[in-house]
């Protein structure tokens, strides 16, 4: 478990860094796990890939890395799946849109929240710059609140319910498998979470989604995470309530009128135990202090 928390916290770590830069990826194995009848999740380097598959088509939610589309199609395969179809993404950083170019050239339909479709198409320049994508990676169905597809037995409801990790995240939920998927709006592996500020993330934004979700689901859905093992209700529930923990502190700290930097210096969530990983407590502090700038 430790070595899958370490490979999942690296993967995170890729999202903007140019592909020379990455990690090799031959060495990365493609895992499968069924969580309900048709619905699987793919483990690799990367997000979490969910696959819908069945009579009427085979649906990918994310797609990770480029290099990696040949072991994912693979994956799929195994499955007894026929080749992709669909796919979703739930948002736009590399870890999760890098095989639309592969996928979209071999005829795959790909759906996104407008705003991914805005981000990938603009890039970004600056420290860490990332090239605009080519046409045929970018989603090709956009939506502003969702839509629902009706494909091998479910009703797969794809919904913004608020942003929080971008501007432009995803949540996927099967109606009659009960499973959701959650894209990066919860990190189920050690480290705080990745509020992507830059890409219009929000803290707030992030609760009120997590919010949401906790309504729709019950003590026996399937949580599927952006990053880690499979999860449940309960263990959602603890993530939403410790995020929450953490903007008390900051916002008590910024209400003081201390600067970013000074309620950084206090460590204010050094007492949480969340391990190490691709986020530390003070990166977290910050995002917090930023999320909270914003809506002031």
């Amino acid at each position: 478990m430790t070595k899958f928390f370490a490979c999942a916290a690296g993967a995170i770590a890729l999202v903007a860094a140019p592909l020379s830069a990455q990690r090799n990826f031959d060495e990365v194995e493609i895992t499968a796990e069924q969580v309900a009848p048709g619905i699987a999740v793919l483990f690799g380097a990367g997000g979490n890939i969910g696959v819908s598959h069945g009579e009427d088509a085979t649906v990918l939610i994310d797609d990770q890395f480029a290099p990696l589309t040949a072991k994912i199609e693979a994956a799929i395969a195994g499955l007894g799946a026929q080749p992709v179809d669909y796919v979703i993404n739930t948002h736009w950083h590399g870890d999760h849109t890098g095989g639309n170019e592969n996928l979209g050239e071999k005829g795959a339909l790909i759906f996104a929240h407008h705003n991914v479709r805005a981000r990938l198409a603009d890039g970004r320049e600056g420290e860490n710059p990332i090239a605009p994508a080519a046409k045929v990676a970018l989603p090709v169905v956009t939506y502003g609140q969702g839509v629902s597809m009706h494909l091998n037995g479910y009703r797969t409801d794809v919904m913004f319910v608020g942003g929080g990790h971008t501007d432009g995240d995803s949540v996927v939920m099967w109606h009659g498998a009960n499973v959701v998927h959650m894209g990066d709006l919860y990190f189920n592996i050690p480290g705080f979470p990745f509020i992507d500020t830059a890409s219009g993330g929000n803290v707030i934004d992030a609760m009120n989604s997590l919010d949401a979700v906790i309504r729709m689901i019950d003590d026996q859905t399937v949580v599927i995470p952006g990053h880690g093992p499979v999860s449940n209700k309960s263990e959602l529930v603890a993530y939403r309530t410790m995020i929450g923990q953490a903007v008390d502190r900051v916002r008590a700290l910024k209400d003081e009128g201390m600067s970013l930097e000074q309620a950084v210096a206090t460590q204010p969530l050094a007492s949480f135990d969340r391990g190490e990983g691709f986020i530390d407590a003070d990166g977290f502090a910050r995002a917090v202090y930023r999320s909270l700038e914003m809506r002031d």
